[in-house]
């Protein structure tokens, strides 16, 4: 059955990553109002935000022979709105530890639907001859660009979580069923390896230089989704409206700058299109930590979106580019390690905004921008060690 409209491949892609990114968003704008109705500090909600952590790291590394299975039309179709319907029943958590078993199947789902959307961007861009991935992913910042400024209005008019995420079921719905409802997966790569992927890849010196270049952005973009509207509550007493702001500030800025940053790829050079992005990821970290305005921190927050925006795919064209083993063995040793830091990390910060104040759930990111500038040469496109012929 066949229901939506006709689309080409590649807006299916974008609206993949919009309608995904709109229902997954939509909880993080409430997350002062889900702390304050549970009656915990930072590091109890911290701790509660790894069970999506947790479920996402398990389907990413299990779920791709069961999507294979099932199918990528039918488990996509089934998949985004089953997580708005996750969400909402998380919502309904009055504990820490109810609320991390609650999020430990949106976690399961998010896996699944991240494997599928991704590997489509990569199947799409091939057979169409033009990139198309950073585009894709500003889509997605685009929906949490929305759902954060849906969420401000919401919270601002006092409606109670719980019916706020139960009314985002229905959207969902629709919204995949029109721009989704005639999804069909894209052919295979030719020539493409069907060898599974490793479970886990081991990780060689370069690997690990490519994952301190991007460490920073990954930590700060999850640091933002996660703890931006309890930094404004916290630091300048914001209302619901103006805390929720936050989130979308990050993903808004994010999405305009993942929209251009091929062309300065392609312009210039990685390293120095990933040195201006971390100069101008620190200096959003640093007007965050120190601002002594809403003003100021808002300003920190679009820098930290713009700064985050293309570190980690540059490290994984650089990845892909070396020649000591097979591409997909250092592509998946990258992103098992970044993608580590960016689910599991941002929570855990909880516990340091709790004990040190929340504006250190930023500052901590500093010296991690360091990091990466002096790690950064590692984007080069020359390739390094000796050649895999085989």
């Amino acid at each position: 059955m066949r229901f939506g409209f006709a689309l080409p491949p590649q807006i299916k892609v974008f609206g993949a990553f919009f309608v995904y990114s709109f229902c997954m968003g939509s909880i993080f704008p409430r997350l002062p109002a889900i702390q304050e109705a549970m009656g915990v500090g930072e590091g109890a909600l911290g701790l509660a935000l790894i069970g999506s952590a947790i479920g996402t790291l398990i389907s990413l590394t299990f779920a791709g022979r069961f999507v294979e299975a099932i199918g990528y039309r039918r488990v996509l179709l089934t998949a985004i709105p089953l997580l708005s319907v996750l969400y909402a029943l998380a919502s309904w958590a009055q504990t820490p530890l109810m609320f991390f078993f609650l999020l430990l199947p949106v976690g399961l789902t998010i896996g699944c639907i991240e494997i599928i959307i991704n590997v489509e961007a990569d199947r799409v861009e091939h057979a169409i001859g033009r990139r198309i991935m950073s585009r894709a992913h500003a889509f997605w910042s685009l929906g949490f660009f929305t759902a954060g400024i849906v969420g401000s209005f919401v919270a601002q008019a006092g409606i109670e979580v719980h019916i706020h995420l139960m009314i985002m079921i229905p959207f969902v719905i629709l919204a995949t069923m029109l721009v989704l409802g005639q999804f069909q997966p894209a052919p295979h790569r030719a020539g493409g390896s069907t060898d599974d992927a490793p479970r886990f890849a081991r990780p060689t010196t370069t690997v690990m230089a490519l994952v301190a270049v991007c460490i920073s952005a990954m930590l700060m973009e999850g640091a933002g989704i996660d703890w931006s509207a309890i930094y404004m509550r916290n630091i300048f007493d914001a209302t619901p409206f103006w805390a929720g702001l936050a989130v979308a500030t990050v993903a808004g800025s994010q999405g305009v700058a993942r929209f251009f940053a091929d062309g300065f790829v392609e312009r210039y050079s990685p390293v120095l299109v990933a040195r201006v992005l971390l100069t101008v990821l620190g200096l959003g970290v640093l007007l965050t930590f120190f601002a002594p305005a809403a003003w100021v921190a808002y300003l920190g927050f679009a820098l930290i979106g713009i700064g985050s925006s293309a570190l980690f795919p540059l490290a994984m064209s650089a990845a892909a580019q070396q020649t000591d083993r097979p591409a997909a063995v250092n592509v998946a040793a990258l992103a098992q390690f970044s993608f580590t830091a960016f689910l599991l990390g941002p929570p855990l910060l909880g516990y340091i905004g709790e004990h040190f104040g929340i504006q250190w759930v930023f500052g901590v990111g500093f010296p991690l921008v360091l990091l990466g500038f002096a790690t950064a040469h590692v984007l080069s496109p020359r390739p390094m060690g000796k050649t895999v012929t085989a």
